[in-house]
């Protein structure tokens, strides 16, 4: 009986956990994502590596990061208002085409050894164009596909399930294949891969086109949108703190080709194994997350997190052995994951529908747009201060900044408790409201 019954609770734990995939068109997505990461995760590895050998430079490494990424920071709010304008699968399905050009360019330019380091920032500057459009009406989309909005929090976290499942996958394969076969494998993988999650979006079946309520004009949009959401105390702490975070914490990760390379004396496996933990922290991170049967206490996690991944990185920094290496890089893995899956989670459940793309895009611009200035910085300390220092550096003004939303905290969730029982997003309350109505028609009848 003991036995029926672990089975039983874990199948019901499965169930849990994987709630969204029961909603047709988000198990589509969900594929051909799944495929299509792997592709990414697998260019952005050879993308390093490729810019580091290519250069020698840990400027350089900064300073493709920060091209690649500076769009994403002036043109999100941009794609949030076409995301709030537009169908969102159309907008999609552009963004995915104009992405999976560009990985087959950067493949042929490798391949016929014409690559140059500015060849290399414009194709990452034309890469962050397209992403200013898609990541946040890729974010705002989720909740089109999901028909029960109860799910809408599991389907954001399967979303980094899959994510972080990939960045395991991609990295390690990328490794290998650049020391077979040079970097070029990757981009024609990658620019291949584009195609699963582009077939995903055809095949999905959507109730209705999802016309938008138009705007006067896109300024005026964008306006309101700024307005929406720092006119709210808990949105407008949530984003300065992603957005301090992102400045002096996650620009880590521009930095692990050189510790690699030079601080654990290694090759492109090497560098890919450290990607790989960093994922396989994520991935735990994820199916943490996944397990959350409510909203409920998401914000403490955010600071649990961020501790976390402070040690993490400051442990990483003084570590010459590459097996402790790759231990403590899965911290701030785990903790990046946590932190940001968690934050994307509060504002999608609390924000209102109509702007769902600009709140999104903001978001976008604070976890994406700010970290270029955070790798430049990383880059040119790295130079004079040298990849250790520069990556303790790190962990300690990522203290500082937990700190502060720390003190912030209580304030956010009085704030935003009202808003869990007015949308019955929290399980207890939305029972409890379910009863008060039968007790209520009860008593008319």
């Amino acid at each position: 009986m003991r036995t029926n019954n672990n089975g039983s609770q874990q199948k019901s734990n499965l169930r849990l956990m994987l709630r969204a995939l029961k909603h047709r068109n988000y198990r589509f997505f969900f594929a051909g994502q799944g495929i299509s990461l792997i592709g990414t995760w697998m260019q952005m590895a050879a993308m390093g590596w490729l810019v580091y050998d290519l250069t020698g430079s840990k400027f350089y490494l900064g300073l493709v990061s920060f091209c690649g990424q500076i769009p994403i920071l002036f043109g999100s709010l941009i794609g949030g208002d076409f995301a709030d304008r537009w169908p969102r699968r159309k907008i999609i399905i552009i963004t995915q085409i104009m992405a999976m050009i560009q990985a087959l360019l950067l493949a042929i330019m490798v391949t016929f050894d014409c690559i140059t380091i500015t060849r290399i920032i414009l194709l990452s500057i034309f890469l962050g164009i397209v992403n200013a459009f898609d990541m946040p009406t890729r974010q705002a989309f989720v909740s089109e596909m999901v028909d029960d909005k109860q799910d809408l929090p599991n389907a954001i976290a399967l979303n980094s399930l899959i994510f972080n499942a990939a960045r395991q996958i991609g990295p390690i394969v990328a490794g290998f294949l650049i020391g077979s076969f040079g970097e070029a494998s990757c981009f024609f993988i990658n620019s291949a891969s584009f195609i699963a999650v582009i077939c995903s979006l055809i095949a999905m079946k959507l109730p209705r086109p999802g016309k938008v309520k138009q705007h006067k004009a896109m300024l005026t949009g964008i306006k309101d949108g700024i307005s929406y959401a720092f006119g709210s105390m808990p949105i407008r702490a949530i984003l300065i703190y992603t957005a301090a975070m992102s400045l002096v914490a996650m620009p880590y990760a521009v930095l692990m080709p050189v510790f690699a390379k030079t601080i654990l004396g290694g090759g492109p496996q090497t560098y890919g194994f450290l990607l790989w933990s960093t994922g396989i922290g994520a991935f735990i991170g994820a199916i943490c997350l996944a397990s959350q049967k409510t909203v409920k206490n998401l914000d403490k996690m955010v600071l649990l997190a961020a501790a976390i991944f402070a040690v993490g990185v400051i442990g990483f920094s003084f570590s010459r052995n590459l097996w402790l290496s790759l231990i403590l890089i899965s911290l701030p893995g785990f903790g990046t994951m946590v932190q940001m899956a968690s934050i994307n989670t509060i504002l999608q459940t609390i924000v209102d529908d109509d702007k769902r793309g600009r709140l999104l895009s903001l978001h976008v611009m604070a976890f994406i747009g700010i970290p270029p200035f955070g790798s430049l910085l990383a880059g040119i300390s790295a130079e004079h201060f040298g990849a250790p220092t520069t990556m303790f550096a790190s962990g300690l003004l990522s203290i500082v900044v937990m700190a502060f939303f720390a003190v912030k905290l209580p304030a956010i969730r009085r704030s935003i408790h009202p808003i869990y029982i007015r949308k019955g997003i929290i399980p207890e309350v939305a029972t409890g409201i379910s009863t008060a109505s039968q007790i209520s028609a009860q008593t008319k009848d």
